[in-house]
């Protein structure tokens, strides 16, 4: 591997390996190195290892070549992107260590540390991404023969929540981003706010409120050419999602000028600021909708499946469609 070398802005470097020279040009030395590096890495991976032949390279490197060709085209690529970039926080000296050195015994101590600091959900969805990785570092780039995390138990997920937003929270939340019911949004705050509503309204993940575009609002429904479960979607709209969409006066292609992870720091932060931390979750404004659907709008099940996306009636009916007891014999009565 040569030296990087300066050309105009950028900086260009060349790899040899068995005869045959790669070349990359990057933004800066510290990218060259680093591609490089990855680079030797893919080029060693196709030739035949034994055992006492072994490359090295660390956790960190292996999760960035993993973003590089598979993570950064996946549906998920803002979350993986956001474990990369806290990743030697999340990992410490570890992450520096060959992955040859990352044994079940040291994930698990990571894992039972790593559960001091966030709730189990949070770890277990950790856990599967890096099992990932090393599952990629094992079938596509032959670097080793186990997969250290296939041995240590995932912590238990727990129950999906089935929790209602009140008025009140509503209220504070909204008090919390400078917002009212009818303004026009123009501070990041606003648009918020007014995510928040907008999904009470139409049942969106706020990942897909974030995606919409101008070209896939229609006058009675929005479209969502790709979701959480990998097919389109059309999601009607009522009058008063209609009312909000009318709300957004810039002219922008984008609807809302967040990124997901903007708008989930936004959120966070107000939470903290009102009180309702760890009490009120985004995704709450999804049982909220359905909720609202089934009591105010009679919407029957089946049709609700088309609503929200959900490919079997079972998941709906477990996971989102909460009513009480009480609700229950009103419909019975009614």
């Amino acid at each position: 591997m040569q030296k990087p070398i300066q050309r105009g802005k950028s900086w260009r470097i060349t790899v040899r390996h068995k005869g045959q020279r790669y070349n990359a040009t990057r933004d800066t030395q510290e990218e060259c190195i680093k591609w490089a590096r990855l680079k030797l890495v893919e080029l060693k991976s196709l030739e035949n290892q034994s055992q006492d032949q072994l490359i090295h390279i660390t956790f960190q490197e292996l999760f960035e070549k993993y973003y590089a060709d598979l993570g950064c085209q996946m549906r998920g690529a803002s979350y993986i992107k956001q474990q990369l970039k806290a990743f030697k926080k999340y990992w410490g000296y570890l992450a520096q260590e060959s992955i040859h050195s990352i044994t079940p015994q040291k994930i698990t101590k990571w894992r039972n540390d790593r559960l001091t600091e966030v709730a189990p959900g949070t770890v277990h969805r950790q856990m599967g991404l890096y099992s990932a990785v090393f599952t990629y570092a094992r079938k596509e780039l032959f670097l080793i023969k186990e997969n250290p995390f296939s041995g240590v138990a995932k912590p238990v997920k727990p129950d999906s929540r089935s929790r209602l937003i009140s008025e009140s929270e509503i209220d504070a939340v909204l008090a919390g981003l400078n917002y009212k019911h009818g303004m026009v949004p123009t501070k990041p705050s606003h648009f918020a706010a007014w995510a928040f509503l907008f999904a009470m309204e139409t049942a969106m993940r706020r990942g897909e409120i974030v995606g919409i575009t101008r070209k896939h609002i229609h006058e009675d429904y929005i479209h969502l050419p790709i979701t959480k479960n990998g097919n389109p979607r059309d999601v009607p709209l009522t009058h008063k999602a209609k009312e909000l969409l009318n709300l957004i006066q810039h002219t922008s292609e984008k609807l809302i000028p967040h990124t997901d992870n903007s708008l989930r720091l936004i959120w966070e932060r107000n939470l903290h600021r009102v009180g309702l931390n760890g009490v009120v979750h985004f995704h709450d404004t999804r049982h909220e909708a359905i909720t609202r659907f089934v009591n105010q709008r009679k919407l029957p099940v089946e049709i609700l499946a088309k609503v929200t996306g959900h490919k079997t009636i079972k998941t709906l009916i477990n996971t989102y469609y909460n009513p009480s007891a009480s609700d229950i014999a009103k419909m019975m009565n009614a």
